[in-house]
């Protein structure tokens, strides 16, 4: 059996029990709970601060992990990042004062900067030849300048709203972020092999967001344009129609891509187009 630690509160636990249940596992969401046994798959998951994941995962207490590469990047400790999830995303940015004159990176030399992320913080100004103070602050980061902890934070980001209402501007963007599924580098062949199932549905899961499922009928002779408009994981599936001189194509085509594919469908004759969404696509 696997144990896996996801984040015991907060955006990251409610997305990642989320992707365990489109994965057919399903989780307690007793709020009271340390341990939770799974149904659906070999699995204990284990709920643990963010910031004390890489740690649990580096040392065996658990054999895998959900938590922010971020989080990953500025504990150090030596796990193997399995997969990107695609959820969560952030980033890790400098932010000063509205009224600051901000004229590039070396602002910050002799400056007190306030932040949750020290060691990545720290990388980033010897990168730049730059020596300032930084202050680890746990908390509420984005209020250290108003109230005279520090010159400027470095902190996440995701819309970017809090540091607007905090009287702060985005200047540089150091890092990005998102969930990542991360593993001890000393699985036993047994835990691999179960890690490596649970790695196939989620994968099988992330690659059918922003997918569509299209179905359409089409005028034989116009079928080769409409492989060239529509082309499938390998190819479109083509059957023929009752209607003498009609066939159905069924494709997926990225959501991004979706309205201009069928526009150009359309002008060459496509009728009685469907759009389904996609729950899961394995290769």
């Amino acid at each position: 059996m696997l144990r896996i630690a996801i984040q015991a509160k907060g955006r990251l636990n409610e997305q990642s029990l989320e992707l365990l249940a489109e994965a057919g596992i399903r989780v307690s969401d007793s709020k009271r709970k340390l341990i939770s046994r799974a149904e659906g798959f070999p699995l204990e998951v284990i709920y643990l601060r963010d910031d004390d994941i890489p740690q649990a995962v580096a040392m065996g207490v658990v054999d895998l992990g959900i938590v922010g590469l971020n989080e990953v990047e500025e504990k150090g400790f030596d796990v193997d990042i399995a997969m990107n999830l695609g959820f969560g995303k952030c980033r890790i940015s400098l932010a000063v004062p509205n009224t600051a004159s901000y004229d590039g990176p070396g602002f910050f030399r002799g400056k007190r900067i306030a932040t949750s992320y020290p060691n990545i913080l720290s990388r980033y100004f010897a990168e730049q030849g730059i020596d300032a103070e930084i202050h680890t602050i746990e908390g509420s980061v984005e209020i250290a300048p108003s109230v005279g902890m520090a010159d400027a934070v470095f902190d996440i980001v995701s819309s970017g709203g809090t540091l607007i209402s905090n009287g702060l501007t985005e200047v540089e963007k150091i890092f990005d972020s998102q969930a990542v599924l991360i593993a001890n580098n000393a699985l036993s062949e047994e835990k691999q092999r179960l890690a490596g199932q649970l790695k196939f549905r989620f994968g099988s899961i992330i690659e059918s967001r922003g997918m569509k499922y299209v179905l359409m009928n089409l005028p034989k002779e116009r079928l080769d344009e409409a492989v060239g408009i529509l082309p499938g994981m390998r190819s479109p599936t083509v059957l023929p129609l009752a209607q003498e001189g009609w066939c159905s194509i069924h494709a997926v085509i990225a959501q991004d891509q979706l309205w201009e594919r069928i526009e150009k469908l359309k002008a060459i004759g496509a009728e009685g187009i469907l759009i389904l969404s996609l729950e899961n696509m394995i290769r």
